[in-house]
């Protein structure tokens, strides 16, 4: 079970119910997001199973579940052929895949989606350039089909990660211009005359984080302006 989603109390017995006839069950996580991760420990308590997570995730204090740390190159074996776990971080700092070679197949969690051009990068300075690298590491692997958290499964692979690429790359010329215009305007003055009112004010912060990451990696490339 590859991200098993939120803390939602129907929704992770759902769940079980429906890998209840497994003979050994093994959750895995892609990344620490609570819409991802938040209901792995429920899960693992209901079906008696081990949690495989990247290092950054942790399970709530007092949970008391197993946890093993997955690290880039261990497999994780199945009924189907193992599935081979890769480090992409950008969407988060510790974000896995998991490439299942006999299917040709890549589980990429947040790093693409299913619908639209773009995923959030901006949790942390040096997202950016994990991102770009994750986008090419993942391309290079020239599997059939990606299965994101979000969204219909991705069938043309190539395309897809030149969407998301050319999108992050309009970002930051974007933000690039929209600086030179203003110099000394702040992430937050930037993120408003960028977005505009199309973000909703829930996504506010996400959107200032994003502005923010993507200014590190301009200041990185090519200098402060």
């Amino acid at each position: 079970m590859i991200d098993p989603g939120p803390d939602v109390e129907t929704h992770v017995r759902a769940l079980s119910r429906l890998i209840s006839g497994a003979e050994r069950i093994t959750i895995l996580l892609t990344h620490r997001h609570s819409d991802h991760a938040g209901g792995a420990p429920a899960l693992a308590r209901i079906v008696d199973a081990p949690i495989h997570a990247p290092p950054s995730y942790s399970p709530p204090d007092g949970e008391p579940v197993e946890v093993e740390v997955l690290r880039e190159g261990d497999r994780v074996p199945t009924d189907q052929g193992d599935l081979v776990t890769l480090d992409v971080p950008g969407h988060s700092r510790g974000h896995m895949a998991f490439h299942w070679r006999d299917g040709a197949a890549l589980f990429v969690g947040d790093l693409l989606l299913g619908k639209g051009n773009t995923t959030w990068v901006g949790e942390y300075l040096g997202c950016v350039e994990d991102y770009l690298q994750s986008l090419d590491k993942v391309e290079s692997l020239g599997v059939s089909v990606m299965y994101p958290g979000h969204g219909p499964p991705i069938t043309r692979p190539s395309a897809a990660v030149d969407l998301f690429r050319r999108h992050r790359l309009r970002r930051l010329e974007e933000v690039r211009q929209v600086r030179e215009r203003n110099p000394g305007a702040t992430p937050e003055a930037l993120a408003a005359m960028i977005y505009g009112g199309e973000i909703p004010e829930k996504l506010a912060r996400a959107a200032v984080d994003g502005v923010r990451a993507a200014l590190y990696h301009l200041d990185r490339e090519y200098g402060s302006s």
